[in-house]
């Protein structure tokens, strides 16, 4: 995976130089449809390989269903609405229905072919068959930023970052691992309870759905301690462990058997991505960036994040 991730980051540096060159020296980007063709590229590479074309198609497909489910109703909540088609719902429902469809005619058509590559698809594929399961502030901003690239610089001399580099890499960890626990993309973690039952003194009847919410989780101070609230990555020096007095309460992809698969890969594009674009390009925050977040079907930011990207 390692080399695709690159691949897709140097496609992604390329762009950004000659947006660079084009104004002037500096270029006022929203990274966010950026960051979502990176993902999307790997994800396109990785599982899909001569059908790099049907990836592409799969992806945007379930970007367009993300935000259609994200749209906020009145009426959630209430026994039964879920199943009102409305206008909203039926658009969800009918993108939900071709992504299915697009994924397991790929699916299909791998299962019926011989593939000797272990791509991601085949080993998602192998795992399936094998298992029983079912399944703040600018100043700090720089200081971080020159922080970590002074490690890269350091651990990487000017290479292309190899899987064991990465591991070397404990100041980006912590830095990824703080912004993931002020901004985890998993808002809300809920399960249903499947009989009565008693929770801390609370009488929870069976078929109820309990939601957790992460950020609350994520930011309360008994936890974190009195600076729960502000950006410092120190805290993660000594691994999540370390980080706080109930590390369990960690869980910016979610918990237990429904955690998100894609976490690993998830940290490795984040460092890698990191890596390289630190070792070629300086951040600063744009006067067009408004500090937004929005919480949706995931926590992302509601009017994008401009950054003000300059050629090291």
């Amino acid at each position: 995976m390692i080399d695709l991730i690159t691949e897709s980051a140097i496609t992604l540096q390329e762009s950004w130089k000659s947006r660079i060159d084009q104004e002037g020296g500096v270029a006022d980007i929203n990274i966010d449809e950026d960051m979502r063709i990176f993902s999307g590229d790997v994800i396109s590479r990785a599982c899909f390989g001569s059908n790099f074309a049907s990836g592409q198609v799969i992806f945007h497909k379930l970007r367009a269903l993300q935000e259609a489910m994200s749209r906020k109703c009145l009426a959630t909540g209430i026994p039964g609405m879920r199943h009102l088609p409305t206008k909203n719902r039926r658009e969800a429902w009918g993108l939900e229905k071709e992504v299915r469809s697009l994924i397991l005619q790929v699916v299909k058509q791998r299962v019926e072919g011989v593939h000797d590559d272990k791509d991601l698809l085949q080993m998602v594929l192998e795992c399936t068959q094998s298992s029983d399961l079912s399944q703040a502030e600018t100043d700090k901003f720089i200081e971080w930023q020159e922080s970590v690239r002074a490690e890269v610089l350091q651990v990487c001399g000017g290479q292309i970052p190899d899987v064991d580099m990465l591991r070397k890499m404990k100041q980006l960890t912590t830095v990824i691992h703080e912004s993931l626990r002020l901004y985890p993309p998993v808002s809300v973690v809920s399960r249903e309870a499947f009989k009565d039952m008693k929770f801390a003194g609370i009488h929870v009847p069976k078929g109820v759905n309990l939601w957790i919410m992460v950020l609350t989780l994520h930011t309360d101070p008994e936890v974190w301690g009195p600076d729960a609230y502000k950006f410092n990555p120190e805290r993660f020096a000594n691994g999540i462990t370390g980080a706080c007095k109930l590390p369990h309460l960690y869980m910016p992809f979610g918990v237990g058997p429904r955690v998100c698969l894609g976490q690993n890969l998830a940290m490795i594009e984040l460092k890698l991505l990191v890596a390289l674009i630190l070792s070629k390009f300086s951040f600063s925050l744009s006067s067009k960036y408004c500090h937004k977040p929005a919480i949706r079907l995931v926590i992302e930011p509601e009017q994008g994040v401009n950054l003000l990207v300059k050629k090291l």
